[in-house]
């Protein structure tokens, strides 16, 4: 890339890792802007599930798309990679170095390759793919789309709900599948050079951590925030929904369970979605070229990295842009 190319850094790990504390300080240390790249943090209604940052770490250093879409709207990759960078330029201009953070690998990867310009499907196509759904389920859709489009259909899981309808009503609108669409050639971000911080902290560390989280959630208003969502009448297919602790939480409000069994569910559930973030990073690289600088630890304290570290992250963040 060219060397007038601006710094940006990607920082990810799995839930729970630490990086919302990290990026606090690393903005705070070289006068940055956190940028949200976590699919659920987008949603103002779930500050409490999805560990957004709190009023007085967002006051103590600039942050961006946080809390800035409401439960009906749906986001996704394409409209994230348009306003991270809309985000980075505003940081750019006030001489600020661009920091994302987030666990959603999809985000980051699109934003850094590029992403394919898929047609809008239009209406009708959008519809028959939300009815289809509800008549067939994930699994059944699965099946229908590997008829149509097999090539789509084997790299998404049969239990994808959201994933499976954008599938179907891209094939439907467009006359070709997903698959071969994002086969399609895209640009990665002009105009910015990426560096990575990786956190990957052992497993048994991790599920402490959510399960702590968690129960901090749950003295905080989880179970009340939940029910404030579900008293929206939200379509089922909207992705706030899948937020991790909001169907077990539902479940509970629903008297189908207690609620230490819906915590024990939701805890264990969002491991395995952790589980899914390690195994992603250590198989995708995050940006063309670049091998992350990883941190096999749980981060709590600037302590635990070295000033070296430090001293490499003010150097690559505060270098000519």
């Amino acid at each position: 890339m060219a060397e007038t190319a601006s710094p940006a850094l990607i920082l990810f790990g799995p839930t729970a890792s630490g990086k919302s504390a990290l990026a606090l300080l690393l903005a705070q240390a070289v006068g940055g802007v956190v940028i949200n790249a976590d699919s659920m943090q987008l949603y103002r209604e779930l500050r409490v599930l999805t560990a957004r940052p709190t009023p007085a770490e967002e006051a103590a250093a600039p942050h961006a798309l946080y809390g800035v879409r409401s439960a009906w709207e749906p986001a996704n990759a394409a409209w994230w990679r348009a306003a991270a960078l809309e985000a980075m330029e505003a940081a750019r201009a006030q001489g600020r170095a661009p920091i994302l953070c987030g666990g959603t690998g999809l985000y980051l990867r699109a934003l850094t390759f590029g992403l394919a310009e898929i047609p809008e499907p239009g209406a009708a196509a959008r519809a028959e793919a939300r009815t289809l759904l509800a008549e067939l389920g994930p699994a059944g859709l699965h099946a229908r789309l590997a008829e149509t489009d097999p090539a789509t259909a084997a790299a998404l899981r049969p239990s994808d709900s959201q994933r499976l309808a954008r599938a179907w009503e891209v094939w439907c609108g467009t006359g070709r599948g997903l698959a071969a669409w994002q086969a399609e050639p895209a640009q990665p971000a002009a105009g910015w050079r990426f560096r990575a911080v990786a956190l990957d902290p052992p497993r048994a560390a991790l599920r402490a951590a959510i399960a702590a989280r968690f129960r901090r959630m749950m003295e905080s208003g989880a179970v009340e925030e939940v029910r404030a969502l579900l008293s929206l009448g939200l379509d089922p297919a909207v992705p706030v929904l899948r937020a991790h602790g909001v169907a077990e939480l539902a479940a509970h409000l629903r008297g189908e369970i207690g609620l230490e069994e819906a915590a024990q569910r939701a805890i264990l559930a969002t491991a395995r979605y952790a589980k899914r973030q390690a195994t992603w990073l250590r198989h995708q690289p995050l940006a063309p070229g670049v091998t992350p600088t990883t941190i096999k630890s749980r981060f709590e304290a600037p302590a635990q990295l070295s000033e070296q570290f430090w001293a490499d992250m003010r150097d690559f963040l505060r270098s000519p842009r």
